[in-house]
């Protein structure tokens, strides 16, 4: 994100400089107790229409990065709030000051109260622990369920997963196949059951055979059907699960940001997920998510296999954002 920032700020534009032998024009004194901010290259200070200029770039080059509209807004009067309180020259002082200032808006947006989930897990008595999963169609979501399951595992914890994607086949099947390759035990009933009852049922197996954590897959719904919807909060109300993810596309944009927005409305939601992030050069998903949501991101998906479920680590994805090339 910032290469295109940097791009959009540095790479051409500049504010003008007088031609050589030529008298330069006075910019306009700032007010009293605001000396500070943009100079150019003879220490004098922009007027506050440049600044203008600079800050509205800086919301282009946000906006084209997915980056929803209030994260620009917090992040354009963090960066003029810097620029204000002291000179800084165009140029390098500049590039200096700005990334700063971003980096810092950037931790505080991600750096929600983080949920130590095998902490949570180890802890719940009686078990097991349960968490439900939801999302919309096309995010990656039942894989992203075997997945944790796999994770969790490689914790020491055992799991089952409740296929409670009953709408469509696939989803069970795909959640068979996951189950018998890493040796987890997957809870069904045939496609068009109730969900609720194959959550009860998945939570009922746990307890008998004192397992830590119930896995609780639901169809995947558009944020808009009703239906769906109500159905996802029968679930909740059968189960009461300890823990409700969102999954998410990174890919989507702000997309991304309107469902999670209504998900969490609809159902409260206490963790993000985001799929795809390996895919996804802008990075502007996970910043919108967390700063509406004020939810921790917990997991990101950065490809195929069951080993790239990685607990989010707010350092990576600074460094992702920060990238000048290629993120990785």
């Amino acid at each position: 994100m910032w290469a295109a920032i940097k791009s959009r700020l540095f790479g051409s534009s500049k504010p003008d400089e007088p031609s050589s032998g030529s008298a330069a024009p006075e910019a306009p004194a700032g007010p009293p107790g605001q000396e500070g901010g943009l100079t150019d290259g003879f220490g004098r200070r922009l007027p506050e229409e440049t600044v203008d200029t600079v800050l509205e770039d800086l919301e282009i080059a946000l906006l084209q990065s997915d980056v929803a509209l209030p994260v620009v807004d917090r992040i354009r009067r963090d960066i003029r709030k810097e620029l204000t309180g002291k000179k800084v020259r165009w140029g390098s002082d500049a590039e200096s000051a700005i990334r700063s200032t971003f980096e810092a808006s950037v931790r505080s947006i991600l750096a929600q109260p983080p949920i130590d989930l095998v902490a949570r897990v180890r802890a719940q008595e009686p078990k097991p622990f349960i968490v439900l999963v939801v999302g919309v169609n096309g995010t990656g979501k039942t894989t992203t369920v075997a997945k944790l399951a796999d994770w969790l595992r490689r914790q020491h914890l055992s799991v089952v997963i409740a296929a409670g994607d009953t709408f469509r086949a696939g989803a069970i099947e795909q959640l068979l196949v996951h189950g018998e390759r890493l040796g987890i035990k997957v809870v069904r009933q045939q496609e068009g059951s109730d969900p609720a009852a194959v959550a009860f049922d998945a939570v009922a197996h746990a307890r008998a055979k004192h397992l830590d954590v119930v896995l609780v897959d639901t169809a995947g719904r558009q944020h808009t059907n009703e239906n769906l919807v109500e159905e996802a909060k029968k679930i909740r109300r059968v189960v009461q699960p300890h823990l409700t993810l969102f999954v998410g596309d990174a890919l989507s944009g702000n997309d991304t940001l309107e469902q999670v927005k209504e998900f969490q409305s609809a159902l409260g939601i206490d963790g993000l997920i985001l799929t795809k992030l390996d895919a996804d050069a802008k990075g502007g998903a996970a910043l919108s998510a967390t700063f509406v949501t004020k939810k921790p991101l917990l997991f990101v998906g950065v490809g195929q296999g069951y080993e790239d479920l990685r607990p989010f680590d707010v350092d990576w994805m600074v460094a992702r954002l920060l990238s000048e090339g290629t993120a990785s």
